[in-house]
This record gives C-alpha cells, sequence and structure tokens, in this order.
C-alpha cells in the first residue's frame, strides 16, 4: 500500500513539474494561400481556389485540342496547351493589376469618411462599418463582412484583420495597420493622422498612375515580342510540311527550348518593364 502511494505522489509530482515547463500549443491561423491571395486581389473571392484549378486546367486541354485539330500536330498543340494553362493566371493577374489602379483612387476618400465619421462622435468599428453603405461599390462587401464579424465577436483586432485578409490591397494594409496602432495606443489625434494619410494616398495615386501610363506602351511591346513567334508558328503549322518537322525529337527540342526562352523573356519583361509592387504589411 505505501508503494502505490509513494508511486502516485512521485507521478503527481513529475506531473505538476511538467506542466510548469510545458509550452502550450499555440493554434495558428492559417494565411490565404499564393492561390487564394490572387484571387482576393482580383475581387473574385466567392471562387475557391479548387474551382480556379480546375478552371486552368479547362483551359489546358482546350487548347490543346483546338491546336490539335487545326495542325494535326501534338507537340505543336502540347506547347499551346502549355500556354492555355498559363492563360487563367495572366488574366487573374492584369483583373488584380486593374483592381488596385482602380481603388487606389478609391482610398483616399475612404480615409476622408472615416476621418469625418469619427468627427462626427462615431466610434472607430461603427466609421468602418458605415463604408458598408456609404463606401465605394468595390469594398462595400467587405466592410459588409467587418460590420457582421464585429456583432458577432466585439473582437476589433480579429475583424480588422479578417478585414485585411479580404481586402487583400497594399493601400488597405497601410490604414489597417494605422487604425489598430492608433486604436492601441490611444490618442486625440486621430483626425490629423488620417488627414495625412489620405494626403499621402492621392500623392502616391498620382505618382504611380503617370509612371504606369508612361510604361504602358513598353510593356505591351514586349508582350507582343514574346507572342509574335507562337503566332508565327500557329500560321506555319497550317503546312503538313511544318507539322512533320515539329513531329521529330529535333523540333520538340526547339520547341521546348522556344518555350523555356519565351518564359523567361516575358518574367524578365515584367521586372524590368512594369512599376515594383507595393509591398504588403503583414500582421
Amino acid at each position: 500500500m505505501s508503494l502505490v502511494l509513494g508511486l502516485g505522489l512521485g507521478l503527481g509530482t513529475f506531473l505538476i513539474w511538467w506542466s510548469l515547463w510545458a509550452e502550450p500549443r499555440q493554434s495558428r491561423v492559417r494565411g490565404p494561400s499564393r492561390i487564394e491571395t490572387l484571387l482576393l486581389r482580383a475581387g473574385m473571392d466567392r471562387m475557391a481556389p479548387g474551382g480556379f484549378l480546375s478552371a486552368t486546367v479547362s483551359s489546358a486541354v482546350l487548347f490543346f485540342l483546338v491546336v490539335l485539330v487545326l495542325t494535326q500536330g501534338p507537340v505543336i498543340a502540347l506547347a499551346f496547351g502549355l500556354f492555355g494553362a498559363a492563360a487563367p493566371f495572366a488574366i487573374l493577374r492584369w483583373r488584380a493589376a486593374r483592381r488596385e489602379a482602380a481603388l487606389r483612387g478609391q482610398w483616399p476618400d475612404v480615409v476622408d469618411h472615416l476621418r469625418s465619421a469619427i468627427r462626427a462622435g462615431l466610434t472607430l468599428p461603427e466609421a468602418l462599418g458605415q463604408l458598408a453603405s456609404q463606401g465605394p461599390e468595390q469594398l462595400r462587401p467587405a466592410f459588409a463582412d467587418f460590420a457582421r464579424d464585429y456583432r458577432a465577436t466585439v473582437r476589433f483586432d480579429e475583424s480588422v484583420e479578417a478585414l485585411r485578409i479580404r481586402l487583400a490591397d497594399p493601400v488597405a494594409d497601410k490604414i489597417v495597420t494605422a487604425l489598430r496602432i492608433t486604436r492601441e495606443v490611444g490618442g486625440a489625434d486621430l483626425g490629423d493622422m488620417l488627414g495625412t494619410l489620405a494626403g499621402f494616398l492621392r500623392d502616391s495615386a498620382r505618382t504611380r498612375g503617370e509612371l504606369a501610363a508612361r510604361q504602358s506602351w513598353t510593356v505591351n511591346a514586349a508582350r507582343l515580342a514574346v507572342a509574335a513567334p507562337w503566332a508565327i508558328l500557329l500560321l506555319l503549322a497550317g503546312q503538313p510540311q511544318a507539322v512533320r518537322a515539329y513531329s521529330t525529337p529535333g523540333g520538340a527540342l526547339v520547341l521546348g527550348i522556344g518555350f523555356g526562352i519565351s518564359v523567361i523573356c516575358y518574367q524578365a519583361m515584367r521586372r524590368i518593364g512594369t512599376l515594383p509592387p507595393e509591398e504588403r504589411i503583414a500582421k
């Protein structure tokens, strides 16, 4: 009996010691994947990543079958099938760039509305929730979701972080971070801070708009230079001799090298010819 009591006492002491030293598990909230972030940036938050991948596969198969029927060349059709797989990503990036450019001119108005609402006596969550009905049309659903989240949880940090992820915009990151810091440290100069931020955003939008307009013709010319050889290949594929030449191992190697060079040149063009994206602010 004394042995059992001694073992129990020792086990209890060990468990108490272990609880003092064991690190508690922290639940990690999984952030959005790269595809989910790209969908959010493009304003297609209702589409699931699985649906987008299905559309990518369908586009690749469609390009392959159409070119195969037109040219009767499997190797040529395979090359255009790869372009078909890349087409949804290119379209999604184009939509994301257009959405960011369109919203860039609307963010100062959002900040001005927040400033007016706070000066009118509304709290910060109420001012953000008011944008669901009085903000820009493209942003109203995101702020409506914020208002719903805040009513359900009454946790400003979690609700505004979900809003930041949902907006997926570098300007929204700056605004949300400024609001979070102001709410944490307090202060009576929130209106002045928002006014300064609105002026900064207007100047930044004006500068980026001018630079983008000057570089647009360079980017379009580079894209045309990348697409021209493949358009010529598609025209040559109407001749049986060209199809037989590219169906050989040597012809397949030439197409593979050309595809790799096109991808490298396109990525180089994107890095050199386009403006660097604004950096996102992580939590």
